[in-house]
């Protein structure tokens, strides 16, 4: 006789999980944040931050609270990319994993590693080490995944500062993309384009005079910015 409150049912349930890919970009590369495992399976090895569901959350809180137990980062936007469920994808027992994309500015980020991470660091992602899991996978499509959504959203803008120069927004989108902005890319840097506004300030580069721009404001300039300024050379 089950407990008061406790369900059997005839086929046995899998587990669940949440994995995040966390990209930034430092030393001009875009990279990646993994953890190293402590424990069995893949003891030692790289992973994404992430982890078991809990019965009392949903899966977005699943997906915060284990980025924030493994490498001390709270507050972060998080996007659902995709759901992974090959038999056999981790040895314990059957797991299905739901995986998460966000981006974070690299100034004022603390890494701390805790709970069952050894050690949590940034890898550029042209340069990671062999990963647990399915994990290079699960990176794969959150790459792609960042690269389609940035000519129909702003995700860039987390990685830069509240005022900053059409040179380095193209950097940006260039590191997002692994590509520099050509042909190929036209949808992209227009969109891009089509989100800024200019603050009528400028800065100094290299001794030219460079415009700031920023993410367009409700009733803002809705002009796009000139293509022939010196800061877009």
């Amino acid at each position: 006789m089950t407990e008061p409150g406790r369900h059997c049912y005839a086929y046995p349930h899998p587990a669940l999980t949440t994995d995040v890919a966390l990209f930034t970009i430092l030393d001009d590369r875009l990279q990646l944040l993994l953890v190293r495992r402590a424990r069995a399976p893949f003891a030692d090895s790289w992973a994404l931050p992430g982890g078991f569901l809990d019965m009392d959350e949903d899966l977005d809180q699943c997906a915060a609270r284990e980025l924030a137990e493994e490498t001390g980062l709270e507050g972060l936007e998080l996007e659902q990319v995709q759901t992974f469920g090959a038999v056999g994808r981790d040895p314990r027992e059957r797991v299905i994993s739901v995986a998460y994309l966000a981006l974070a500015p690299p100034d004022g980020l603390r890494i701390r590693a805790g709970d069952d991470a050894a050690d949590a660091r940034w890898f550029p992602l042209d340069a990671l080490p062999d990963l647990a899991f399915d994990h290079d996978q699960v990176i794969g499509h959150a790459h792609r995944r960042l690269r389609e959504r940035l000519s129909d959203s702003t995700l860039a803008f987390r990685l830069l500062p509240d005022r900053f120069t059409l040179d380095e927004l193209r950097r940006v989108y260039e590191r997002l993309l692994s590509a520099e902005l050509d042909a190929r890319h036209t949808a992209h840097w227009n969109h891009a384009l089509s989100t800024i506004e200019p603050t009528g300030e400028q800065c100094e580069i290299h001794g030219r005079p460079a415009r700031l721009y920023r993410p367009r404001r409700a009733g803002g300039d809705h002009s796009p910015p000139p293509l022939n300024t010196p800061d877009q050379t």
